[in-house]
C-alpha cells in the first residue's frame, strides 16, 4: 500500500468535490475536484517529460493557485519538490541547481531567460516559466496533458520536499521531508487546533516555506474546508476578508502591523475563531495588545525547517505569552546540557527533539546529518529554552546567538524582553560583539518608537542597570530604523553583527 501522503489527503476531501477550496479575493474561486483535476494534469505532464519518482523538481515563483496545484502533483507523481525563496537571486540559484540537480526547474517569466541559461549549463533540460497570474509556458504546455493520474506508490520514509535552510552559519542545507513528516505533523496540528470542514483560513503567508505550504495548506487540506488565498499579506486587506474567515495563520510582524491600524478591533475578527503565530518570537506586548484589542488570545507555537511543528500552546486551555505551549502529540522533547544531561525544570539548555516530525537527514551530506543528530535519535536544534513544571517551553534564543561576556553566559532574549518593555522603544535586538577584554561585549540594536529620538544611548543604559546584572547590561546601545529581516519576520542577527563589528573596528 501507498504511503504518500496525497492519498491521504484524498481520503480527507469532501465527499462532494464540488465543495469549494480555494477563492482568491475578487477572483475566481476552486472546488476540490478542480484541485484533484489540476494537479493530475500537472503530474502527467510531468511523466511525460520522462520524470520519474525520486527526480527533484526545483520551483522558484509567486504564489498562486496554479502554483500550490503544482506542488499537490509532484507529491502525487513521487517527485521530490524543492521551493526556492523568491528573493533569491543567480548566485543562489546557481548554487541549488549545483546542489539539487533537478531534472524540472519552474520559475518566475522575469527570470525565465537567467535560470533556464543557468539549468541548460548544469543539464537541466526542461526548463519552464509561471507567472502569478498562472499563465505561463507551464500552464499552457501542461493543457495538453490528460486530466488523469493516479497516485504514485512511496514508502512513508521516501523524500518528498527538500527545504534549503537560510544559511545564516553557512551554505544552505537541504532538509529531506519525507511523506512521513508531512502527514504525521498535518494530522497532529489539525487536530490540535480543532481544524473543521466549514473553517475558512485567510491565508497570507508565503508558499515557498514550511509555515505557508505545510502548516497552512495541510491543516485546510487534512479538514476539507476552505482557503481564501491572498496574493501576499496587506494588513488593510486582511481587515477587510477577516470576517469571512474563522482561521488566520501570522508571523509578529503581520500582528504588529494590524495593531497599527484603527480600524482592526473585535468587529473584524467577529466570526474568527483562531488565530496562530510562529517563525519568530511574539513579543508579550503584542500578544496582551492583541487580546486586549479583540478578545482573542493568540496561539503561539514551535516548529523549524527540519521538523515541522513541535510544540503549541493549546487550543483550549492556557496561552501564555512567552511560551510556545507543550509538546505536541508523538513529539518527544528534552533540554539538556553541553554534556548531554537533561537539566532541571526552569534551567536553560539546547532544546532536543524526536518523532515522526523530524526529518530524515540533509541532501547529500551524511556527516551533517550524523552531526545533527544524537546517538539515541533525538535532532539537536541549536534552540535555547527552558520548560516549566507543567511542560511549558519557552525558547530563549538560538545556541549561536548566545553571548559569553567574561566567561558569563547571557541570553540574549532576556535583554530583549527589558528593553522592548522601556517607553520610547519599539523594538531590539542584543547581539555579541568582539571585545579585547570580554571576549564578547553584550550589544544592542535598538528602533526607536515614532518621534521618540530623546531616547538615547545613556537612558536606555540607567534605565537596564537598575534592572540586571551588570555583566548583563550591553556595553554599547546603537539605532537603527528597522531590524534586517528574513521573509518570516525573524531577525538576521548574523547581518547586525557583521554590520556592527565593522563600525566598531
Amino acid at each position: 500500500m501507498s504511503e504518500n501522503v496525497y492519498t491521504l489527503f484524498v481520503s480527507r476531501f469532501p465527499a462532494d468535490r464540488r465543495a469549494p477550496f480555494l477563492e482568491i479575493p475578487e477572483g475566481r474561486g476552486y472546488s476540490y475536484a478542480d484541485l484533484d483535476t489540476e494537479s493530475a494534469r500537472y503530474a502527467r505532464f510531468l511523466a511525460g517529460l520522462g520524470l520519474v519518482p525520486g527526480d527533484r523538481v526545483m520551483v522558484q515563483v509567486e504564489k498562486s493557485p496554479q502554483a500550490l496545484f503544482f506542488y499537490l502533483a509532484c507529491l502525487r507523481a513521487g517527485f521530490i519538490y524543492v521551493p526556492l525563496n523568491t528573493a533569491y537571486r543567480q548566485a543562489e540559484i546557481e548554487y541549488f541547481l549545483d546542489d539539487a540537480t533537478p531534472r524540472f526547474v519552474l520559475c518566475d517569466p522575469v527570470q525565465l531567460d537567467m535560470i533556464r541559461a543557468a539549468a541548460t549549463a548544469r543539464g537541466v533540460a526542461h526548463v519552464h516559466a509561471l507567472a502569478a497570474d498562472g499563465r505561463g509556458t507551464l500552464t499552457e504546455a501542461a493543457a495538453r496533458a490528460a486530466p488523469d493520474f493516479g497516485v504514485a506508490p512511496v514508502a512513508a520514509d521516501d523524500t518528498a520536499v527538500i527545504l534549503y535552510t537560510s544559511g545564516t552559519t553557512g551554505r544552505p542545507k537541504g532538509a529531506m521531508i519525507t511523506h512521513r513528516n508531512l502527514a504525521a505533523n498535518g494530522l497532529v496540528l489539525s487536530r490540535a487546533w480543532g481544524f473543521r470542514p466549514d473553517d475558512v483560513l485567510l491565508h497570507a503567508l508565503p508558499t515557498f516555506h514550511i509555515h505557508g505550504l505545510f502548516v497552512a495548506c495541510h491543516c485546510v487540506l487534512l479538514s476539507g474546508g476552505k482557503m481564501i488565498f491572498m496574493p501576499k499579506f496587506d494588513a488593510a486587506e486582511v481587515i477587510r476578508h477577516l470576517p469571512r474567515a474563522t482561521v488566520f495563520m501570522g508571523v509578529p510582524t503581520y500582528y504588529t502591523r494590524l495593531l497599527a491600524l484603527p480600524d482592526f478591533g473585535a468587529e473584524a475578527c467577529r466570526n474568527m475563531r483562531l488565530f496562530t503565530c510562529g517563525s519568530a518570537p511574539l513579543l508579550p506586548q503584542t500578544f496582551e495588545e492583541f487580546r486586549a484589542r479583540t478578545g482573542h488570545t493568540i496561539l503561539e507555537r514551535y516548529g523549524m525547517t527540519e521538523t515541522g511543528m513541535n510544540t503549541s500552546n493549546p487550543l483550549d486551555g492556557a496561552r501564555r505569552a512567552g511560551t510556545v505551549g507543550p509538546a505536541l502529540p508523538g513529539v518527544t522533547l528534552r533540554v539538556v546540557d553541553i554534556a548531554g544531561r537533561e537539566v532541571a525544570s526552569g534551567e536553560v539548555g539546547e532544546l532536543q527533539v524526536k518523532g515522526d516530525n523530524v526529518f530524515r537527514g540533509y541532501w547529500c551530506q551524511p556527516d551533517k546529518t550524523r552531526e545533527e543528530f544524537t546517538a539515541d535519535g533525538f535532532f539537536r536544534t541549536g534552540d535555547l529554552a527552558r520548560r516549566d513544571a507543567d511542560g511549558y517551553v519557552a525558547i530563549v534564543g538560538r545556541a549561536k546567538d548566545l553571548i559569553i561576556t567574561g566567561g558569563l553566559n547571557v541570553y540574549p532574549k532576556e535583554i530583549e524582553s527589558y528593553l522592548d518593555k522601556l517607553d520610547g522603544i519599539a523594538e531590539s535586538a542584543v547581539i555579541g560583539l568582539p571585545h579585547p577584554d570580554f571576549g564578547e561585549a553584550v550589544t544592542a540594536v535598538v528602533v526607536r518608537q515614532p518621534g521618540r529620538d530623546d531616547v538615547d544611548e545613556q537612558t536606555i543604559l540607567a534605565a537596564l542597570k537598575g534592572a540586571i546584572a551588570g555583566f548583563k547590561v550591553p556595553k554599547r546601545v546603537f539605532f537603527a530604523p528597522d531590524l534586517p529581516r528574513n521573509t518570516m519576520g525573524k531577525v538576521q542577527k548574523n547581518i547586525l553583527r557583521e554590520r556592527y563589528t565593522a563600525e566598531t573596528r
